[in-house]
C-alpha cells in the first residue's frame, strides 16, 4: 500500500474528508445558528440585519458541503453508498430544507406585505433549525452504528428508524452548538439594541448547549461503549477531549468580556475538536455495523484504489488553496457591521 508522509492513502483521505466537513460545520454552522434565532428577533429591522449578516456568505459556505460530499464519494464509494442508502430519509429531508431555506432568504424581500415576510421568516428559521438537527441525527447514527449486513447492504427497517434516542440527542446538541456559534457571529455583525438582545440570547444558547452536551456525553459513555475503545488503547489521546472541554469553557468566559472575535475563534475550535473526537472514536472504521464487527465498513474496505486516491490528493493540493483563498476574500470583503441599504434583503 502506497504511503505519503508516513500515512497510507486511505488514512490521508480520511483526514481530507474530515477537514472538509469540519470546515463546513464551522462555516455553515454559524449561519444555521443565526437562522435558528431568527424568530426570536421581533422587529423587522432586526430580522433584516440578521439576514444581511449571513446574506453574502451563506451560499459560499455550502461549497464546503459539496466538496466534502464529493470527496467522500470519490475516496470511499462503499461508505457513501451504504450511508446514503441506509439514511435516505434524513438526507432527502436535509436536501428539502436546504432548498427551502435558500428560497426563504431570496423571496422574503420580494414583496412588502407583512404576511409574505412572516411566512418566509418562519420558513427560514424552521429550515435552519431542521438542517442543524438533521446533521446531528446523521452523525448520531454514524457513531452508534447501523444495521449493515453482508455485502455492506442495509438490513434495517422502519420509516423513522434513524430517529433513535441517541441520534435525537446528538441532533439537539448539534443545534444548540450551532445556535451559540451563530449568536456570536451575529454579535460581530450588529450593534445597538439588536446587539444587546443577542448578548442575552447567547447566554441562553450557551446554557442550552452545556446541558445538551453534558447529557449526550454521559449517554455516550454509558451506552455506546465502542466509542471509547481508542482512548482505552491509547490514553495519550485523552488530551483531545481535555482540549475540547477547555475550549468550550473559554467561549462563555470570552463572551462575558465582550471579546466576541476570540469567542468566535474558540467556538470554531470547539467544533473542530469535537469532530476530531468523532474521528478518533471512529478510526479506522467509517460505519459501525450493529449486526457484527465483520460487517463494519472501514477506510480500507471502503476506499478507492491507491492510484485513484493518489491522483485525487493532487487535485486536493491544487484546489484547497483556491477554496481557502475564495473564502478569505469573501469574509474580508464583507467584514464589519451590517448597514442596510436599498440592495439589502
Amino acid at each position: 500500500m502506497e504511503t505519503f508522509l508516513g500515512l497510507d492513502y486511505p488514512t490521508l483521505w480520511f483526514l481530507v474528508v474530515g477537514a472538509l466537513f469540519s470546515g463546513y460545520a464551522i462555516l455553515d454552522g454559524f449561519d444555521f445558528g443565526a437562522g435558528a434565532w431568527h424568530l426570536f428577533l421581533k422587529k423587522e429591522k432586526s430580522r433584516r440585519i440578521a439576514l444581511n449578516a449571513v446574506g453574502p456568505v451563506w451560499d459560499g459556505n455550502e461549497v464546503w458541503l459539496v466538496i466534502g460530499g464529493g470527496a467522500l464519494f470519490a475516496g470511499f464509494p462503499v461508505m457513501y453508498a451504504a450511508m446514503f442508502s441506509s439514511m435516505y430519509i434524513p438526507f432527502m429531508l436535509f436536501l428539502m430544507f436546504i432548498i427551502f431555506r435558500a428560497i426563504s432568504i431570496e423571496f422574503r424581500g420580494k414583496e412588502k406585505m407583512k404576511w409574505w415576510k412572516k411566512t418566509w421568516d418562519i420558513g427560514y428559521s424552521i429550515s435552519s433549525i431542521m438542517l442543524a438537527f438533521l446533521l446531528g441525527v446523521v452523525l448520531g447514527n454514524v457513531l452508534q452504528g447501523l444495521a449493515i449486513g453482508e455485502n455492506y447492504v442495509y438490513k434495517g427497517g422502519g420509516f423513522f428508524e434513524f430517529l433513535n434516542m441517541y441520534a435525537i440527542m446528538t441532533g439537539v446538541t448539534t443545534l444548540s452548538l450551532f445556535m451559540s456559534h451563530g449568536a456570536i457571529y451575529l454579535l460581530l455583525k450588529t450593534e445597538g439594541r439588536l446587539y444587546a438582545k443577542l448578548t442575552i440570547l447567547l447566554k441562553k444558547g450557551m446554557i442550552f448547549f452545556m446541558v445538551s452536551f453534558g447529557i449526550t456525553t454521559l449517554y455516550t459513555l454509558l451506552y455506546i461503549p465502542h466509542l471509547s475503545d481508542a482512548f482505552k488503547n491509547n490514553p495519550s489521546l485523552f488530551i483531545v477531549p481535555m482540549m475540547a472541554f477547555l475550549s468550550i469553557a473559554n467561549v462563555p468566559r470570552l463572551a462575558n468580556k465582550r471579546k466576541f472575535k476570540m469567542a468566535f475563534l474558540f467556538s470554531s475550535v470547539t467544533i473542530s475538536l469535537l469532530l476530531v473526537l468523532v474521528a478518533i472514536e471512529l478510526y479506522p472504521v467509517l460505519l459501525f455495523s450493529t449486526l457484527g464487527e465483520q460487517f463494519n465498513i472501514d477506510i480500507y474496505n471502503a476506499a478507492a484504489s491507491d492510484k485513484s486516491l493518489g491522483i485525487m490528493l493532487t487535485f486536493v493540493a491544487i484546489g484547497t488553496p483556491l477554496v481557502l483563498g475564495y473564502t478569505f476574500f469573501v469574509y474580508r470583503t464583507f467584514r464589519g457591521k451590517v448597514k442596510l441599504d436599498e440592495h439589502s434583503y
